[in-house]
């Protein structure tokens, strides 16, 4: 799907899901593996990495 390294970065780096709602918010990956991060939207706290097609 990406054909350079710059937009791989700016696509897919430090960008999680909400588990719950979708929405999507870029954060920091320590942070997430922490649990210190929340949805800001529907306030979960389990995100995913957005998936590379």
């Amino acid at each position: 799907m990406v054909k350079f390294p710059e937009a791989n970065a700016r696509l897919f780096k430090d960008i999680f899901v909400c588990r719950k709602c979708k929405s999507k918010m870029r954060t920091n990956n320590m942070k997430v593996l922490a649990g210190n991060v929340r949805c800001r939207k529907c306030k979960y706290g389990s995100l995913r990495p957005k998936k590379k097609k």
